[in-house]
């Protein structure tokens, strides 16, 4: 039995390829049903994110082939069109690929969480259908096991390495509890978007979205419960906000030094956090002087990310070092499951011997011959029908290596002259 993991990611595989290879959420139940009557497959999940679409099969035999025939089909895409972007990391390597996956060691953005939730999903189900056993079961459980280790023992997740969260984690260095704060985000473009929505995670209950066209505010609005409101609104209402994102395409600045200054007077000088994300910049840069306002452009939250990744970077190599010993851990496991069937014929075989000398040994003691002689016998006719197969074994192996071995399995001396 052998271990696969195949796929494709954001690093071996361009955006329109990972669309034609992806298994929507909609259509994993039918995936996961079609993979599982593939015939040497025995067990396998299917993980499908915007990054990647990846398969981890139990099957009987080594080859990828199978699980690959099986990703054309189900695609509808020809071998030569998905094969020069897929990977295959067969057994242990599949195994350490599992651990470095969940820990986000293979992300986009290094460390990130997100990833280690839908590899849970995916296990998940899987399992609820059935396509998983105990091969998958344990390599998925101890994959999750890994990821926290590495989480707890590492600084792998400790740092933004994202502007957007190095925004919400600088808001948190100045204001002890968000949820009591209001958030103002002028804009709607992806930058904002992903603002508002790791705000929202830290527990932001306020969040007001002002942009050109209120229309795109109020859309944007919706996907966070938000309040919405357009730019020409802003002088009326900016002191509701504690803090400010702001990350517009205006070629001159929104927010000037003597509008924050009347603002700050509303506010009877309560303190804003305000984060120019935009290039060209939002807000004047003498807004930084006012000794109420805490103002950072773009490039001071750069600076916090590059030195946030170089810890990470750190981190990871710390992680790699636990994912190589949980990965031998496994795979002892996985040696010892396969040894199962002969441990159990072995058992079987000497039980076998065992029943029939016993059985000699009884019709001599009832016919009346010395118990003490019977006794010896019937160890001496064990001892040597135990070591039979053994020792001719030995005999025909010219290269030694059955001797070395028997050497190991009984802890046997070696002599001077062995």
């Amino acid at each position: 039995m052998h271990l696969l993991a195949l796929g494709l990611n954001h690093n071996s595989a361009p955006v329109d390829i990972r669309e034609r290879a992806a298994v929507t959420a909609e259509r994993l139940e039918d995936a996961l049903e079609s993979i599982r009557r593939q015939g040497s497959i025995r067990e396998a999940t299917i993980l499908s994110t915007c990054n990647r679409t990846e398969i981890y099969c139990h099957q009987e035999e080594a080859s990828p082939q199978r699980a690959i025939q099986w990703l054309c089909e189900y695609h509808d895409l020809s071998s030569s069109s998905i094969r020069p972007y897929l990977y295959q990391h067969p057994d242990r390597y599949a195994v350490s690929h599992a651990f470095r996956v969940a820990a986000g060691l293979d992300s986009m953005m290094l460390g990130e969480p997100q990833i280690l939730g839908q590899m849970k999903d995916a296990f998940t189900a899987a399992q609820t259908l059935g396509t998983t056993g105990k091969i998958l079961n344990r390599l998925f459980q101890q994959t999750f096991t890994v990821a926290k280790q590495i989480r707890s023992d590492t600084e792998i997740g400790a740092n933004a390495v994202s502007i957007a969260y190095a925004a919400v984690s600088l808001a948190r260095n100045i204001f002890a509890d968000l949820s009591r704060k209001t958030v103002l985000m002028i804009g709607a473009g992806e930058t904002i978007e992903l603002t508002a929505r790791h705000f929202t995670n830290a527990g932001v209950r306020r969040l007001i979205v002002a942009n050109r066209t209120r229309e795109r505010a109020r859309e944007l609005g919706a996907l966070f419960g938000a309040e919405a409101m357009s730019l020409a609104q802003l002088p009326e209402r900016l002191g509701e906000a504690d803090i400010v994102i702001s990350s517009t395409a205006s070629t001159l600045p929104i927010l000037g030094k003597g509008t924050i200054e009347h603002v700050l007077k509303q506010r009877k000088h309560k303190p804003m956090f305000m984060v120019d994300l935009a290039v060209p910049r939002d807000i004047e840069p003498q807004v930084g002087e006012l000794s109420d306002v805490y103002l950072y452009a773009i490039d001071d939250l750069r600076g916090v990310v590059e030195e946030n990744l170089e810890t990470r970077k750190a981190a990871a190599r710390d992680a790699e070092k636990i994912i190589d010993s949980q990965t031998r851990d496994f795979m002892r496991w996985l040696r010892g499951l396969n040894a199962v069937p002969t441990i159990r014929d072995l058992h079987e075989h000497l039980n076998a011997i065992s029943s029939e000398e016993i059985d000699k040994a009884t019709r001599r003691l009832n016919a009346g011959d010395d118990p003490e002689q019977v006794v010896r016998n019937l160890a001496r006719t064990l001892s040597r029908k135990f070591a039979h197969e053994p020792v001719a074994g030995m005999n025909r192996d010219a290269s030694g290596q059955l001797a070395d071995a028997v050497r190991r399995l009984f802890k046997l001396e070696r002599t001077d002259d062995s």
